[in-house]
């Protein structure tokens, strides 16, 4: 088992990842990437910062795994860019998963960043790529896809599919039965009570879509 890491990224969730991985993981952070492009200084946080297109040559994937804890903008798209290079280069992705979450089904996938005082219910099974900011619950028989956002106290009732690359503000509720398709945009506070659109935009209580596509609408 890989145990040696680098993380993707320079900002707050980078730093976040630095925190949870020393206090509460068997992994050991030895080194930052971005593409060079976004490389102001050749160290972050005490370690060094090595450009993505080169880091193979400095940290080999069989020797070190991947972390890309990254935030949302543009529907994750940029994060599952990411992370599908990082695969393409041969790394495997950790996920990172709370010791203070309730996690009672054991389909998680990679590149998962799982945080405090999430409930995660039996026969649940999360894609890769996949962020559960702290305190969400994801009810029974439910499915979370890939490149999924979901932020903080979200309610996703029993037997609900959400679609690869949806976003879920907080304190979004999702009612039971329910299929968000690819690329939903939940606002902040919205009660989903029907089955959405690909690439939609819904807001309120109860939600109503608005006439713009997900990937357009600012975070």
């Amino acid at each position: 088992m890989i145990k040696k890491i680098v993380v993707f990224g320079l900002k707050d969730l980078a730093e976040l990842a630095k925190y949870y991985l020393a206090e509460d993981s068997p992994y050991e952070l030895v080194a930052f990437t971005v593409h060079r492009k976004y490389i102001e200084a050749d160290r972050y946080l005490d370690l060094p910062v090595i450009p993505f297109e080169d880091l193979e040559k400095n940290f080999p994937p069989d020797e070190f795994g991947l972390f890309a804890p990254m935030f949302i903008s543009r529907m994750n798209k940029p994060r599952e860019a990411v992370y599908l290079e990082g695969k393409k280069k041969g790394y495997k992705f950790i996920s990172y998963i709370s010791s203070r979450a309730t996690v009672l089904s054991k389909e998680i996938g990679d590149n998962c960043f799982i945080l405090e005082d999430n409930t995660i219910q039996p026969f649940v099974k999360i894609g890769n790529n996949v962020v559960l900011w702290s305190g969400n619950h994801i009810g029974h028989h439910g499915v979370i896809e890939d490149h999924v956002f979901i932020t903080s106290h979200v309610v996703v009732s029993g037997h609900c599919r959400v679609g690869r690359n949806s976003f879920l503000g907080v304190n979004a509720t999702i009612r039971n039965h329910l299929t968000l398709a690819e690329g939903t945009y939940v606002g902040m506070a919205t009660a989903i009570v029907r089955d959405t659109e690909p690439w939609s935009v819904y807001v309120g209580n109860p939600a109503r879509k608005l006439n713009t596509c997900s990937l357009d609408f600012p975070v």
